[in-house]
């Protein structure tokens, strides 16, 4: 299975802005479809933004759009998340995730998963 390791977590003010990295190692990053992810204390992991295989197919979740934005670049092995906009209830630990072909909005139908990284917003 594909290892990922995201990056790019931290602390900012309401209105800021932050971008995640995935970097992805171990498979053909090409036949993954990716999503990212957060989990707030307290809280069930919820979906927050998937990107098909080329890049052409994203969703995001209706607390996002318009404010992220999903992205990948196949021959960095990478998929980012640049996040604009911030608010205090964007703040949890961001997991980047990925899974072999379709795009999916559910976390289970994701068998690799990274580490996890905190962003946190401060009002």
């Amino acid at each position: 299975q594909v290892q990922l390791v995201e990056s790019g977590g931290g602390l900012v003010q309401a209105g800021g802005s932050l971008r995640l990295s995935c970097a992805a190692s171990g498979g053909t990053f090409s036949t993954y479809s990716m999503g990212w992810f957060r989990q707030a204390p307290g809280k069930e992991r919820e979906f927050v933004a998937t990107i098909g295989l080329s890049g052409g197919n994203t969703f995001y979740a209706d607390s996002v759009r318009g404010r992220f934005t999903i992205f990948r670049v196949n021959a960095k092995n990478t998929v980012y998340l640049q996040m604009n906009s911030l608010k205090p209830e964007d703040t949890a630990v961001y997991y980047c995730a990925a899974r072999l072909w379709a795009v999916s909005l559910r976390p289970s139908d994701f068998g690799s998963w990274g580490q996890g990284t905190q962003v946190t917003v401060s009002s």
